[in-house]
């Protein structure tokens, strides 16, 4: 007999110009191929993936839904629906703050769309997990992050070890 898990669904959260909403098949070519960029993966723990690991990753992010009632977007551009990124706000393995993370397509860059994006992610992932606070977590070279995490007002705390590659620990008050 197989059991069914509990039915859950991605909340959907509209800002000016984006929709955060869950992941279809239709962004996972864009998706891959941006996972795949030199350039768009350049300070990513995880660097340059491939099809197979895009697709763990993609999968994942929506499963993290189902397990903690947390976890990754996509970023829709609402003017044109085209996808143009991932947010998420979640619970990783091994760290008890709320993390939020983001990464945008490289031909959306510059247009404050991770500020965008990552601001009502923390707004709904805090007040629905209660959050006292949030932490991201950036490569030290990543100033585009960097600036993000001071936009959602968080600040350096400390260095952490993040698949072996030490990047800053970035937190809300």
């Amino acid at each position: 007999m197989i059991e069914a898990g509990p039915s859950v669904s991605v909340p959907r959260i509209a800002t000016e110009r984006l929709l955060l909403r869950e992941f279809r098949m239709s962004d996972f070519d864009v998706y891959a191929a941006n996972l795949a960029d030199p350039i768009a993966t350049e300070h990513l723990s995880s660097g340059v993936s491939d099809r197979r690991t895009a697709w763990r990753m993609f999968a994942s992010g929506t499963g993290a839904w189902m397990l903690q009632g947390a976890g990754w977007w996509a970023i829709e551009l609402r003017e044109t629906g085209a996808f143009a990124g991932t947010v998420g706000a979640f619970y990783r393995d091994g760290f008890t703050d709320l993390e939020v993370s983001w990464t945008v397509v490289r031909a959306f860059w510059r247009r404050g769309i991770a500020t965008e994006a990552a601001r009502a992610a923390l707004a709904y992932a805090v007040e629905k997990h209660a959050a006292p606070r949030a932490i991201a977590l950036i490569d030290a070279a990543n100033v585009a992050s960097i600036r993000v995490s001071a936009n959602l007002g968080m600040r350096y705390e400390t260095n952490v070890s993040l698949h072996g590659q030490e990047v800053g620990q970035y937190a809300t008050a």
